[in-house]
């Protein structure tokens, strides 16, 4: 995505329904995060009949962003987390 704001429905929708399947990462809290938002634009659309596995989030855990280095790292999605969570999502479903 290039923007949150406007948000771009349409291509989201053709995604969703090209893949089958959604992984929304960010790293605010998943508490409030846009990530929620995202998912109830999916699960509004028509593409929410063509998933072949549930909408999963991965976001930061539900506490103030760190300052420290080590303990942001440990707050917010990293690479490594983003990875196991799509081929995790990649053999669910259908």
């Amino acid at each position: 995505m290039r923007s949150l704001k406007p948000l771009d429905e349409e291509t989201i929708v053709k995604s969703v329904s090209k893949t089958g399947r959604v992984l929304i990462a960010h790293e605010a809290p998943i508490t409030g995060g846009f990530g929620g938002e995202l998912a109830a634009v999916i699960a509004g659309s028509e593409a929410f009949d063509r998933l072949d596995a549930p909408i999963r989030r991965l976001a930061g855990l539900n506490t103030p962003i760190p300052y420290n280095r080590n303990l942001e790292a440990a707050a917010v999605p990293q690479t490594k987390d983003i990875i196991a969570a799509a081929r995790a999502l990649a053999k669910e479903g259908r």
